[in-house]
């Protein structure tokens, strides 16, 4: 750069650095916080729990993550046979097929929810945890289907069940075959209360649309991890219908708490305890550890 140039005039003259020349941070090396914006080591937050070191703020973390989090090392996926079909030739700026295959390929899941079994303070549980960054964590087909099937798991193995909500609602591609599992998700949950097997929801952030009216908030316990976005209809939606500003913090989780919707929120470092001294108090008496033999 010339003697006495400025950087808006070096820009403005066309003096760039070629890309050849630049040098960025690596990835999966380096995480700034969005809240208090410290960077720090993804090392450092991986062993922070993937909160940020300095202000606490819970990242959004995935499925596996979160088995990795509360179950005693070993835990086995399940039903990972099931992917998502365009049975109604979808599109808009881009197909249903698409939008499938690039998820696929980016995340490397099936859909948007995983299935595992493991133990928790060698307690058995089962557990469906939902991935925000397949499809926004949209409730499809495969979604209900997978979590009637972990319904069923768990009644015909006597184990409680958990569902981890992180969702931006009914997955739109799949139209009313979406809506449909909010009732199908419903019903299975009545079957699971029917035979006296206990279920956990615990909501992250997001957890909103279709998911928070139907399975997110209809457990035995409902809780949640700090400042998690909970609703149906998202704050800009509901302040653009009633012309009206909302109050401060509206549909995060300390509100939810102080309004009776939530049972008591947890810290992600307390998570896992918080679980085994609520599978201690709920876990069934004559809770079996079979191995379910998947079906294909």
């Amino acid at each position: 750069m010339m003697e006495g140039q400025s950087w808006f005039q070096r820009f403005k003259d066309g003096i760039q650095t070629a890309t050849k020349f630049k040098r960025e941070t690596p990835d999966g090396l380096w995480f700034q916080c969005t809240e208090c914006k410290t960077t720090s080591t993804v090392k450092e937050l991986k062993k922070n729990v993937y909160k940020c070191p300095n202000c606490n703020k819970h990242i959004r973390i995935g499925s596996h993550d979160y088995f990795d989090i509360i179950f005693d090392g070993k835990w086995t996926e399940y039903f990972t046979e099931l992917k998502s079909v365009d049975f109604l030739e979808f599109a808009d700026l881009k197909s249903y097929q698409e939008r499938l295959d690039k998820s696929y390929k980016k995340t490397g899941l099936h859909d948007a929810i995983c299935v595992a079994k493991g133990k928790v303070g060698r307690k058995s549980l089962i557990v469906a945890a939902m991935d925000f960054k397949f499809i926004g964590g949209s409730m499809g087909s495969v979604v209900g289907e997978k979590i009637a099937k972990a319904i069923d798991m768990a009644i015909e193995e006597n184990t409680p069940f958990m569902i981890i909500s992180k969702s931006g609602g009914a997955r739109m591609m799949e139209s009313a075959f979406s809506l449909m599992q909010m009732a199908k998700t419903s019903a299975k949950l009545t079957q699971l209360a029917d035979a006296g097997i206990p279920y956990l929801s615990f909501l992250t952030d997001p957890t909103t649309g279709g998911v928070t009216a139907s399975f997110a908030m209809l457990g035995d316990i409902n809780f949640s991890e700090p400042d998690a976005l909970i609703g149906f209809a998202g704050p800009r939606v509901i302040k653009e219908t009633i012309k009206k500003e909302l109050p401060a913090g509206f549909q995060k989780a300390e509100s939810l708490l102080e309004n009776g919707f939530l049972d008591f929120i947890v810290d992600r470092a307390d998570l896992k305890q918080r679980i085994d001294d609520l599978l201690t108090v709920l876990n069934p008496p004559n809770a079996t550890d079979k191995t379910v033999v998947q079906k294909k």
